[in-house]
C-alpha cells in the first residue's frame, strides 16, 4: 500500500514540501478526444488543480554508459533513477527537488530533498554537501542520494521537460490523474534555467497525451469501469527511455550509412 502523495502540506500558511512517498502509477497513451471523454465520464468529482497547466523540467543524471536508463529499459523488478526537478524554469537561487525515483514490483517510491539549484549543481560537480540541508529526515534522504552518487558517479545527461495538467478526486485519498504533453529534451543544454529550442519526442501521434493515474492502493472501481468502457489500456512508457531510444536508434541508422 502507498502513503503520502501530495507534493506539499500547508503549515501555518507556509508551504512545506513532503520529502518521500510511495504509490502505484499507471500510464496510458491517449489522444485529445479520449482525454476529453475521460474527464467528462469522470464527472464533477474529478477536479482540476489550482495550478492549471504548468511545465515540469528535469535534468536526469546517468553514468557515461547510461547504466540507469539501460537497466530501466530491461524492465527489471527493481530500478532507480536520479534527477533534479523544477516546476517551470528557475534561477540559480531558486529551490529545486533532488530526487531518487525507485520502482519495485509496480510501486513507485520517491525520496527527495529541496535545495537551491546552485547547491545541487555544486554538489554534483564538486561533491560538496548542500549547506542549506537541515532536519533529520532531509539528511537521511541526502545520505541515500549521496550513496548512489558515490557508487555510480553519474553526471547530468539529459534535460527533459513537458507540460502537465493535473486532476484529483477527493473521494479517494491520494488519487490523482495527470496529462502530459509536449515532451521535449536536449542532450546539450543541461540547465533548469532555460527551456528553449529543445527537440520534441516523436510518438507518431500529433495529439497524444501521456495520462497517468496515481493512487495509494487499488484503483477505484469507478475509474476501472471508465477505462474498460473506453478500451484504454496501460502502456509501458518512460519519457527518458523514449528519448534515449530515439537517440540510440538514430545512431544505429547513421552507422548503416557510413
Amino acid at each position: 500500500m502507498g502513503n503520502i502523495t501530495k507534493r506539499y502540506v500547508t503549515v501555518k500558511g507556509f508551504i512545506v514540501y513532503i520529502q518521500s512517498f510511495n504509490r502505484y502509477e499507471t500510464k496510458y497513451l491517449i489522444d485529445d478526444n479520449q482525454k476529453a471523454e475521460f474527464i467528462t465520464k469522470a464527472g464533477k468529482e474529478l477536479v482540476r488543480d489550482k495550478y492549471g497547466e504548468y511545465t515540469i523540467c528535469n535534468i536526469y543524471l546517468d553514468t557515461d554508459d547510461f547504466y540507469f536508463i539501460e537497466h530501466s529499459l530491461d524492465k527489471p523488478v527493481y530500478k532507480e533513477k536520479l534527477r533534479i526537478r523544477s516546476y517551470g524554469t528557475v534561477g540559480e537561487n531558486d529551490d529545486v527537488f533532488f530526487e531518487i525515483k525507485k520502482k519495485y514490483r509496480g510501486i513507485v517510491y520517491k525520496r527527495r530533498i529541496t535545495i537551491p539549484l546552485w547547491e545541487a549543481m555544486e554538489y554534483i560537480e564538486e561533491d560538496k554537501k548542500p549547506e542549506s540541508l537541515s532536519g533529520y529526515s532531509c539528511n537521511q534522504i541526502f545520505e541515500e542520494i549521496d550513496f548512489l552518487m558515490k557508487k555510480y558517479k553519474p553526471v547530468p545527461k539529459l534535460f527533459l521537460a513537458y507540460d502537465r495538467v493535473a486532476y484529483a478526486d477527493n473521494r479517494f485519498n491520494g488519487f490523482r490523474v495527470t496529462f502530459d504533453k509536449g515532451i521535449r529534451g536536449s542532450w546539450n543544454e543541461l540547465t533548469l534555467t532555460n527551456d528553449k529550442d529543445n527537440t520534441y519526442l516523436d510518438t507518431g501521434k500529433a495529439d497524444y497525451n501521456v495520462m497517468e493515474i496515481k493512487c495509494t492502493g487499488a484503483m477505484p472501481l469507478e475509474y476501472t469501469r471508465i477505462l474498460s468502457e473506453m478500451k484504454i489500456y496501460p502502456v509501458s512508457f518512460s519519457k527518458y527511455g523514449r528519448i534515449y531510444t530515439e537517440k540510440h536508434n538514430a545512431k544505429k541508422k547513421e552507422a548503416c550509412y557510413e
